[in-house]
């Protein structure tokens, strides 16, 4: 099984991904995540100065109330270090530490908070600029009132009953997508009680609050229950606040992509999709600074990537004498591919499965490669791993080289 050699190595796929995206992770040999994000406001301090913050999150960077308090530490530019907690194996001293057991939880100056609305009321305090509170008194305290009531209005429950309860029956379904729906007309109503896109006048905590949940909703919702958000007419304010939030750095840094939230929707609830997958964005999966951040990531890891494979996508099954070294050299090498393809682009010519209508593959390869392509596709988590745009890039790529193989 020969493996061809014309695409480049590693060290120098690394070398020109990072010549064209800034996004940058610090690597954690043998942890989980094996990479973490640096925090936007890192740069305020001078090294080796003690971070006013410590954040308690989860390890997968599914947890929405985690992504709360992250989005308001980015948008604030507070420098900030990170804790992660295995949900699944919570250390003792964690559960110790915590009342509840939960997270997010914050240490603000040595100071113990948990619960994501007084993590976020408690930044707020500490660091009061950038406000992300109205100066005007009565509309702060319009904006408190509204961070309590996301709490306790009903809008998550009726938000994750409508997605993840398990029924046939239409009846029921028709019945929590009322109750969905009068929860969005709320927030529709919300939205127009102040000119601009947001929930008060200006971007508060408020919309902080909204986002992970509203994000999900958007993701979940058209896959699993044949129902949009985004597009909506019935909507006009929620779409507008969509395209608002867009606009904000921070959000890019923390958000999930589509794909990791429907894929996380069936696996860790078992909800089945009633429709296909949402189409990727085709503005990031075109974007060089995307591609090259998912090219980055890649070849970054690409020795922890190769061994989750060989691992766990189930492609050692196709050495039938034993011998795991050939189908480790094609995953290298569909793996090199797919980073020179996100990099280069359509001007690189995919030279293996069906190429200008001929057959150019050892089929073996190409199968690992299948195989390869397929299962990291699906198994890069956005932001864990990379951003939501890389990772929206990474898959349209990886999208492309398997319709190469075949």
């Amino acid at each position: 099984m020969p493996i061809q050699t014309s695409v480049s190595s590693w060290e120098e796929l690394l070398e020109i991904a990072q010549k064209n995206t800034s996004a940058r992770r610090v690597r954690r040999p043998g942890q989980t995540p094996s990479t973490a994000p640096i925090p936007s406001g890192l740069n305020k301090l001078p090294p080796d100065t003690a971070l006013p913050v410590l954040l308690y999150r989860d390890t997968n960077s599914w947890c929405p109330f985690c992504e709360r308090v992250w989005f308001a530490l980015e948008e604030k530019e507070i420098p900030f270090e990170t804790e992660f907690i295995d949900l699944s194996n919570k250390p003792q001293w964690y559960t110790d530490l915590v009342p509840t057991t939960l997270v997010p939880a914050a240490k603000i100056d040595g100071v113990l908070v948990y619960e994501s609305k007084d993590i976020l009321l408690a930044l707020e305090e500490r660091f009061p600029t950038p406000s992300l509170l109205p100066n005007d008194p009565k509309e702060n305290a319009v904006a408190r009132q509204l961070i309590a009531a996301a709490e306790t209005n009903g809008f998550l429950a009726a938000s994750y009953s409508f997605v993840r309860t398990a029924t046939a029956d239409t009846n029921e379904l028709a019945n929590l997508q009322a109750v969905l729906e009068t929860k969005l007309d709320e927030l529709e109503q919300t939205l127009g009680k102040y000119p601009g896109p947001y929930c008060v006048s200006t971007f508060s905590l408020v919309d902080i609050m909204y986002s992970p949940h509203l994000d999900r909703l958007a993701a979940n919702l058209p896959v699993y229950r044949n129902y949009h958000i985004k597009g909506n007419p019935r909507f006009p304010r929620l779409n507008a606040w969509f395209e608002a939030l867009n606009q904000h750095p921070a959000y890019h840094r923390v958000r999930s992509d589509s794909t990791t939230n429907n894929l996380l929707l069936r696996r860790r609830w078992g909800v089945e999709p009633s429709t296909n997958p949402l189409p990727l964005d085709p503005a990031a999966s075109e974007s060089l600074q995307f591609r090259a951040e998912a090219a980055e990531r890649l070849s970054d890891n690409r020795e922890a990537a190769i061994g989750d494979i060989l691992k766990n996508s189930g492609v050692q099954a196709l050495a039938g004498d034993g011998d795991v070294s050939a189908i480790k050299d094609a995953v290298d090498f569909h793996l090199r591919l797919l980073a020179d393809y996100l990099i280069h682009g359509n001007s690189v010519s995919l030279p293996w499965g069906r190429v200008g209508g001929k057959d150019n593959a050892d089929p073996l390869v190409a199968a690992v490669g299948a195989i390869t392509l397929a299962y990291v596709r699906n198994r890069i988590c956005a932001p864990r791993d990379m951003s939501a745009g890389a990772a929206t890039a990474f898959r349209a790529a990886a999208d492309r080289v398997l319709v190469s193989l075949y």
